[in-house]
């Protein structure tokens, strides 16, 4: 804690301890108000200016510190100042003193809470930022709350200050009005709890829950202002269409077949969407392939004097194309029609919230359905670099088309596809280049890791080239040229074919959404809410159309929340839950992560601590000529919580899973260092970073006095 958060919580505990050591309480009790009414009723005639400014000093004193006493000085109002005048100087006191609680709440814990439970803290401020007035609104209107802790807790989440004084202001208007008006009456009260019977209670309580009912009316009355336009069926063909066999789209249709709904899968290109034809699959068939080729390289280490190895650049593409050939049943027209999903290969075109137009095999029909899912993925972004179109660019979608090993191949992008095709390339022997603008690789992750991968990628004989700016493509004497800015200087680079991989972008045109008025993202993807909604809340989108996440795997955990709000939203509806997002690059050494890493932590302002076992040291490494990389795990400080694991090493990505499990359930590094793992494996890396953490956190003055009670057991 800082010096000024130390001295500002000194002085507040100091006024807090004087207020109950002077026993300054018992002079805020209703017998002393109503046995001193006459002498402060005096006192205000005389002096109005001065009684009107002491009274709201005492009422912010009272409320910016939490002391008790402010309904009795409530009643004070009213019976000093009268019904109008006691509700103005209450009102403005109150919030202005529960505003100064909330900042001091702000100021002194809310960055200790943030560093304990950033995780939970971050989803409680994406609800408080979307509806954060209105929820503290209901808490103000019902006077069973109470307010002092409504200060405090507001204050340690990101709510605006300003927000909170005029909604507390308004808020708690008709509390004050209520306790005002009974000071006004102050010598027919015996008590406090006279001021609110229970059917004045109750009332508060329906008020307060007014405004939740209201603003389900108000997203019911949208819902019908949005959907005025088209003329909803009488009777459906389908209780979901999803447009898109993606793994998105694959997935809402199983769950939807599995609860028996009627569901209806369009696709217009192949089954399975990019991950089992142009990503996830042929992108792990190569990678397999080209770290073949390394391991025969690497003979001499593992006691072989020669090994020689013989390959046609066309085989291996033909082999990954074998290999999609295989895994292609598992998402086949065949397994879901048995399944119970009507598969159409065709062309959607959504032209109304309930209807969706398909071009198949030279015919159109329309499907009437009572939800919609949008799981059209995305594709590789171009850039708008000048000469693009000159030169005769790939893309992860069309690479899979080479059939000859390109000489020299310039790799643009240095993240994970960048990087997995980059040494895949190099591996096969083509001389690679990559160009990245950031200052390192994998951006995304730890410097540490960026820094094995590049070197790493430099001793297989990639030129990684960072900081570099991809600025015009240029052909001379027939030569592809690429010119790059790096630190004001004009680069020239040289290749024959030229990969882009900068990025993705959502699939948004073509299928309707335009003329509907489905609204996007800032970043162009679908925009959804919590619940997979899109504005209309019967069209729901998931997968890298919709993101945030652009992973196979979250859109098939998308897909659940999506055909379960669907079919069940007018009964339940769940929020989809991100707190636990995995995911893996696959180059060698693999990189996996789930959750925090040092510089998210660091950018969030989370406390956080690392524990560290380096592979190097683990037996089955060893064995394996696989002695590299490192298992980190980041915990809050003195604790085994869980915040994040960035793995880096052979089978990273395996690896990973026993952590997210231990994430997704609170399972501490404690638990996870008395689980047996099997001797020799790349798992008991887990338990010996798990003792790594452990060995941190010895109770060194314990284990003294242990020593000494064995010293005195020996005698």
């Amino acid at each position: 804690m800082t010096p000024s958060r130390i001295a500002l919580l000194i002085f507040i505990v100091a006024l807090i301890a004087a207020f109950f050591s002077f026993d300054l309480q018992s002079y805020l009790t209703l017998e002393t108000l109503k046995t001193q009414q006459t002498v402060i009723a005096s006192y205000r005639n005389d002096h109005p200016g001065m009684a009107i400014a002491v009274y709201a000093l005492i009422y912010v004193a009272v409320t910016g510190l939490s002391l008790p006493g402010a309904a009795i000085l409530t009643l004070a109002g009213g019976a000093v100042f009268g019904l109008l005048w006691g509700t103005v100087i209450v009102s403005f006191a109150s919030s202005i003193g529960a505003t100064l609680a909330f900042l001091a709440a702000r100021f002194l814990f809310r960055d200790a809470v943030k560093a304990k439970f950033g995780d939970r803290l971050q989803a409680i401020d994406a609800g408080i930022a979307k509806e954060g007035g209105l929820y503290l609104f209901t808490l103000r209107l019902v006077p069973a709350f109470p307010f002092f802790v409504i200060n405090l807790a507001m204050g340690l989440t990101n709510l605006k200050t300003s927000t909170f004084y005029w909604v507390s202001q308004i808020g708690m208007l008709a509390g004050t009005l209520v306790y005002v008006n009974a000071g006004t009456q102050l010598g027919q009260l015996e008590s406090l709890a006279g001021i609110l019977s229970p059917g004045l209670l109750g009332s508060f309580v329906l008020l307060g829950v007014f405004p939740l009912i209201a603003n389900k009316i108000v997203a019911a009355v949208k819902a019908n202002k949005i959907y005025a336009k088209w003329t909803k069926p009488t009777h459906f063909d389908n209780n979901i269409v999803v447009i898109g066999a993606g793994s998105g789209g694959l997935v809402t249709s199983y769950i939807a077949a599995a609860v028996k709904a009627k569901v209806t899968l369009v696709e217009k290109h192949k089954m399975g969407g990019d991950c089992l034809n142009t990503g996830c699959v042929p992108s792990k068939a190569l990678i397999r392939s080209a770290k073949l080729l390394s391991q025969f390289r690497r003979a001499a280490e593992f006691g072989i004097k020669k090994a020689e190895v013989d390959f046609d650049f066309a085989d291996v593409m033909e082999r990954v194309q074998a290999v999609i050939k295989t895994v292609e049943p598992h998402d086949s027209v065949q397994r879901y029609s048995d399944l119970g999903v009507a598969v159409i290969e065709g062309e959607a075109k959504i032209i109304s919230p309930w209807e969706v137009r398909v071009s198949s095999g030279g015919k159109i029909h329309t499907l009437t359905t009572r939800a919609i899912v949008i799981a059209a993925g995305a594709r590789p972004f171009v850039p708008p670099i000048p000469g693009i179109e000159t030169i005769g660019y790939l893309t992860s979608d069309t690479i899979w088309s080479l059939r000859e090993l390109p000489k020299r191949l310039l790799v643009l992008g240095g993240g994970p596809i960048g990087s997995e095709l980059a040494q895949s390339f190099a591996r096969f022997g083509s001389i690679v280049t990559q160009v990245e603008k950031a200052p390192r690789l994998l951006v995304r992750e730890d410097r540490d890791v960026s820094d094995i991968v590049m070197a790493k990628f430099r001793r297989e004989g990639i030129t990684v080239l960072v900081e570099h700016t991809a600025q015009e493509f240029i052909i001379e004497n027939g030569e592809k040229i690429l010119l790059a800015g790096h630190q004001g200087q004009t680069v020239r680079i040289a290749f024959d074919q030229v990969l882009l991989a900068v990025g993705r972008v959502a699939n948004t045109q073509g299928y309707g959404l335009e003329g509907l008025g489905v609204e996007l993202s800032p970043r162009r993807t679908i925009a959804v809410n919590e619940f997979q909604q899109t504005n209309f809340p019967n069209i729901f989108a998931v997968g890298d159309v919709a993101g945030p996440y652009q992973f196979t795997h979250t859109a098939a955990h998308q897909a659940w929340y999506a055909a379960v709000n669907a079919l069940f939203g007018s009964f339940k509806k769940f929020r989809t839950d991100y707190s636990v997002i995995p995911w893996s690059t696959f180059i060698d050494p693999e990189v996996a992560r789930v959750g925090l890493n040092e510089q998210e932590a660091s950018e969030q302002g989370i406390a956080y601590e690392t524990s560290t076992y380096h592979l190097d040291d683990l037996d089955r490494a060893i064995a394996d000529g696989e002695a590299h990389g490192f298992v980190k795990v980041l915990t809050p400080p003195g604790k085994d919580r869980i915040l994040g694991v960035t793995i880096v090493g052979e089978h990273a990505g395996d690896l990973l899973a026993e952590f997210v499990l231990a994430m997704k359930h609170k399972i501490g590094l404690n638990k996870l260092l008395g689980t047996i793992h099997i001797y020799p494996t790349m798992a008991e890396a887990n338990k010996y970073v798990a003792g790594v953490w452990k060995r941190n956190h010895t109770p060194q003055g314990l284990l003294l006095w242990v020593a000494r009670f064995h010293d005195w057991r020996r005698g």
